[in-house]
């Protein structure tokens, strides 16, 4: 099951980058549906939701870890968000990710969501991550990648840039 979780995640990523290379990027507002589907999307209207991610963020020596909740306000639901963690510095190669992450280059890990019901329940992600050295701090930015061509008002709740210095304490976003 493990195999057909992180190849639906795979899937749900290329999705999320070629539609935003397509369509010039995160935050897309509108969804192209065929003309026969029936309802709004339709008529080329994207379902609304606000989808927000919200946790935490401790650097210790090399270690860096993340708790992440992130839930849809609404008022549609949405089947699988991507979100995208970035840091300044680049993660130590070889370590394991939970079984809805992969990494997305040195220095980025996606994370899916699974579906968010609109004012529904948060998902939580964690995240412990080993970096390359023992950084003073660590940049960690945060953001919606994909949401399923959802139109979403309010972006900065789901935006989000936390300074981790390495104290071991946790830092909210």
């Amino acid at each position: 099951m493990g195999a057909m979780r992180r190849a639906a995640l795979k899937t749900s990523v290329a999705t999320a980058l070629t539609t935003a290379m397509l369509l010039g990027g995160p935050g897309l507002s509108a969804v192209a549906e065929p003309a026969a589907a029936a309802g709004p999307a339709a008529r080329g209207i994207a379902p609304e939701a606000d989808v927000a991610h919200h946790g935490r963020v401790s650097l210790w020596g090399d270690r860096l870890g993340v708790l992440l909740r992130s839930g849809n306000r609404g008022p549609s639901r949405v089947e699988d968000v991507t979100v995208r963690l970035r840091f300044s510095v680049p993660l130590a190669a070889g370590q394991e990710l939970p079984q809805n992450c992969l990494r997305g280059g040195a220095r980025t890990v996606l994370c899916g969501t699974g579906p968010l019901n609109g004012a529904g329940e948060a998902r939580r992600t964690a995240v412990g991550l080993r970096l390359v050295g023992r950084p003073a701090e660590v940049v960690v930015r945060v953001d919606t990648l994909w949401n399923g061509g959802a139109s979403d008002r309010n972006r900065r709740n789901d935006t989000h840039q936390v300074l981790a210095p390495a104290t071991g304490d946790a830092y909210a976003f």
